[in-house]
């Protein structure tokens, strides 16, 4: 006998709409939306899913719940609504929890033009919202600088206005207002001016500029040069505002531009729109992961959800990849110029969000940025536990000359520089990085074993195929084969290899867990190389001093402490020789040197 979901999956209708999940005690659990129902509906329940979260959410689902729209721009409008007012717990969360100011053009005679952080469904126009203060401050002051309107709260009905019911105030005599209260401004005239400060607020600067350049030159002409310099300094206030705006192609016009950036747990969507060439409102949303969301997921509904909330009519978007509107939003994915530009600005800003978000999150948590880290490290590649103990090795030698070999020490992403070792390569002769590898990861694990000191979690070998097998080896020998996690790193092309896999991964080359292990792999480089160096510079030094007879290391040591070079103690005196290393060994010096000189 069928079980009350699964005859209504048989039942479910092949068109758009959007479906919702319940649990036993009927608590909605998560919000879909689909272009076919039944075969989005059905996929829950026919695959495996990879994502723990899904899985649990597929075994509390008892009942569904659908409803039928005629398109799919419908159902994303749906699901949008929805998801708010019910909040469900597997459903994205769209965190913005501020209020912003608005710019208010108000519904009366002689309207007024202020800033308000409530918005009332009393008709008045509301512009916005802006996500900076400072910008709606700033378009205001320009408003204000351009047209004198009424500041009073005054009801300048015609009745009012006939039976002298109110008088200027100061701001009349400022020239801040032109005393409509008195008939001394017509509402019509007034009106002009309401119309042109809505096309600057929507970005068209164009008329307000025409206008003001007619102005302009009918007072030049008729010799009013007063008056014409107070308007070309309303132009020059307008265009610099314009000039401050534009950042692309004039042409561009009634466009918005989304793009997002993400990680494991939060996308980052940017909103730009943009009215003739000028980005006239910016705005960064945070998306909280539930469901292991894909971008395009993410971004689909975040721009149902920012459109409504600017009540933004554009009909066309740019956007870094292809999302499904429906037919009445034009989508534009930019390939190259201007266009282009604008959605990688846009990029930027989602990413200077997220990185100024963890930054005030590591002030709050600072073990955040860590933990996320190691999960990033433990998910890319593929480990059993989060890698909070590394180290990585790496050898050095020229021709076989002075083999050396390093090991670093990382703890929590941190180098731990106080658990760095050097290791001099004792049983091999000439160059085989193998057999060097081989070694130093025997010596290494050994001695923390005898010394029963914590193992790492994660091993990297600077090296390939070659150099991992040999690590392996000592692994073996010391029985820590599987007990710790071991992977190499070649340089050429960053592949990363796995035991008994020939077939290398290669991470995102902008991923941080390949980050990660570059910085391991080069602290290990870095260190190694200062010994080797060292070494070779001390041998070189020495070896002339050790071909004096009867000299030895401690007498070498002793003139190099003083002279600091061989150069030095060839031109030294007897006399400065005998002051540090006695007669006999001063003459035995000078007697080499003198007979040594050509």
């Amino acid at each position: 006998m069928p079980t009350a979901l699964e005859i209504q999956l048989k039942t479910l209708p092949n068109s758009p709409g959007v479906y919702q999940y319940y649990d036993k005690d009927e608590v909605l659990l998560y919000i879909g939306k689909a272009k076919n129902l039944k075969k989005r509906v059905a996929s829950y329940f026919t695959k495996t899913h990879e994502q723990g979260k899904t899985r649990v959410l597929v075994q509390k689902i008892v009942s569904l719940k659908h409803i039928v729209v005629e398109t799919e721009t419908d159902a994303l409008l749906l699901e949008n609504n929805l998801i708010k007012k019910h909040q469900p717990r597997y459903n994205i969360m769209l965190k913005d929890d501020k209020t912003y100011p608005w710019i208010c053009i108000k519904k009366e005679r002689f309207s007024r033009v202020f800033l308000t952080r409530n918005v009332l469904k009393d008709g008045s126009e509301y512009f916005g919202p802006y996500t900076s203060v400072r910008t709606a401050k700033a378009l205001l002051d320009l408003i204000k600088e351009l047209y004198p309107l009424r500041t009073c709260k005054y009801d300048l009905s015609e009745i009012n206005i006939k039976n002298g019911k109110y008088k200027v105030c100061l701001e009349y005599h400022l020239g801040n207002c032109k005393g409509a209260c008195e008939s001394l401004q017509t509402l019509e005239n007034y009106q002009i001016d309401i119309d042109e400060i809505r096309n600057i607020i929507k970005g068209n600067f164009k008329e307000s500029l025409g206008k003001f350049k007619e102005l302009m030159l009918r007072f030049s002409t008729n010799m009013e040069f007063e008056e014409a310099q107070k308007i070309k300094e309303k132009i020059d206030l307008l265009a610099n505002y314009q000039a401050k705006s534009t950042v692309v192609n004039p042409s561009i016009n009634d466009v918005d531009v989304f793009s997002i950036v993400s990680d494991e747990s939060f996308g980052y969507v940017n909103f730009f729109k943009i009215a003739n060439g000028a980005i006239i409102q910016s705005h960064t949303i945070e998306i909280k992961k539930k469901l292991a969301e894909t971008d395009k997921q993410l971004l689909t509904l975040s721009i149902i959800e920012i459109r409504q909330r600017f009540n933004s009519q554009s009909k066309e978007i740019y956007t870094p990849f292809p999302v499904d509107l429906g037919a009445e939003i034009k989508v534009t994915v930019p390939k190259l110029g201007d266009k282009k530009r604008i959605v990688a600005l846009s990029e930027r800003n989602a990413r200077y969000f997220r990185q100024d978000r963890f930054k005030q999150l590591k002030i709050i948590d600072p073990d955040r940025h860590v933990k996320r880290i190691m999960a990033q490290l433990k998910k890319d590649l593929r480990l059993q536990e989060e890698p909070r103990h590394i180290e990585c090795f790496d050898n050095s030698n020229i021709q076989g000359t002075h083999p050396v070999a390093a090991c670093v020490v990382f703890k929590d992403g941190k180098p731990s520089k106080k658990e760095y070792r050097h290791y001099n390569i004792k049983t091999v002769e000439g160059p085989d990085d193998f057999a060097s590898m081989k070694e130093v990861v025997f010596r290494r694990y050994k001695r923390l074993l005898a010394e029963k000191e914590p193992l790492p979690q994660l091993i990297i070998v600077d090296g390939g195929k070659g150099q991992l097998s040999s690590a392996l080896k000592s692994l073996d020998l010391l029985g820590l084969r599987g007990k710790i996690a071991i992977i190499g790193i070649a340089k050429r092309l960053e592949e990363i290899y796995y035991p008994g896999d020939s077939i290398p991964m290669y991470l995102d080359k902008k991923s941080e867990s390949l980050k990660v292990i570059q910085f391991l792999r080069n602290e290990a480089h870095r260190f190694g190389i200062t010994l080797h160096r060292n070494k070779r510079s001390k041998t070189a030094i020495e070896s002339e001093l050790e071909q004096v007879p009867a000299i030895g290391k401690q007498t070498i040591t002793t003139l190099l402490r003083k002279f600091k070079s061989v150069k030095r103690v060839k031109n030294a005196t007897f006399e400065e020789l005998k002051a540090e290393i006695g007669s006999s060994r001063a003459q035995k010096i000078v007697d080499y040197f003198n007979i040594s000189r050509p």
